[in-house]
């Protein structure tokens, strides 16, 4: 079982003004109080881009956000859902099951979601006076999601210090770790998991058997962790 939380220090060393991306998510909540832990967070920012589980993830973030006594906006893309294919949205086909690297889950990629969002946000941050931006892409992410990748990463690195004059610093604190490690972080940060959202569904309760109710699962398993998720359907989890 994987214990070994592997945290890159090296983007976080330096104290300074941040705005976080923040979903709802595990992730994005784990890096929101990261980052509060070790900078000032001038801001943080969500996207309603017409996902299905828009509705269910982003009040999560507004909690944690006003938990933190933080500023808090919501920025809808609406075009998205209209314009863009993916099964993800509203638009789109059903969501598929299975394991998060599953070849199928491709269709949940909302394409170039990331640079989309992060270029919206680069503007949002030079416009309040902060130096950096966060957001929490992780190891468990590159099988599927190719704006998650480090390579992607780093090219909207250098497209944000040359960009703007405030020379806006990308920190990706968890692309490194995998979706465990985060569990373990956000547990040492005393969050309460129960206030984040995962599935792509979007129902009443998280499903159990989307592609990332299962990745949740998975990563409280291998933490060791009690997962608190209520879960419509808890079956056996899937190979990879």
């Amino acid at each position: 079982m994987r214990k070994d939380c592997r945290i890159n220090r090296t983007e976080y060393s330096e104290r300074m003004k941040v705005v976080v991306l923040c979903s709802g998510g595990m992730d994005s909540v784990t890096a929101l109080h990261r980052a509060h832990e070790e900078h000032e967070v001038a801001a943080v920012i969500s996207f309603d881009y017409g996902s299905k589980h828009n509705h269910r993830e982003l009040p999560f973030a507004k909690k944690h956000a006003k938990q933190l006594g933080v500023r808090y906006e919501s920025i809808p893309l609406d075009f998205v859902n209209r314009l863009f294919d993916s099964d993800l949205l509203k638009s789109g086909g059903e969501i598929p099951e299975g394991h998060y690297e599953a070849e199928s889950m491709k269709k949940t990629v909302v394409p170039f979601r990331n640079a989309i969002m992060l270029s919206i946000a680069c503007g949002f941050a030079e416009s309040v006076e902060a130096e950096g931006l966060v957001i929490g892409a992780h190891d468990g992410d590159h099988a599927i999601y190719p704006d998650c990748r480090e390579p992607f990463m780093q090219a909207m690195s250098n497209a944000m210090l040359l960009g703007t004059y405030a020379k806006i610093k990308l920190l990706r604190p968890f692309i490194e770790m995998s979706k465990a490690d985060i569990a373990l972080e956000g547990t040492r940060l005393g969050i309460d998991f129960a206030q984040t959202w995962s599935c792509y569904q979007g129902g009443e309760k998280h499903c159990g058997k989307c592609g990332t109710c299962v990745e949740r699962r998975e990563a409280f398993a291998l933490a060791g962790i009690a997962d608190p998720t209520v879960y419509a359907t808890q079956e056996p989890l899937p190979q990879s």
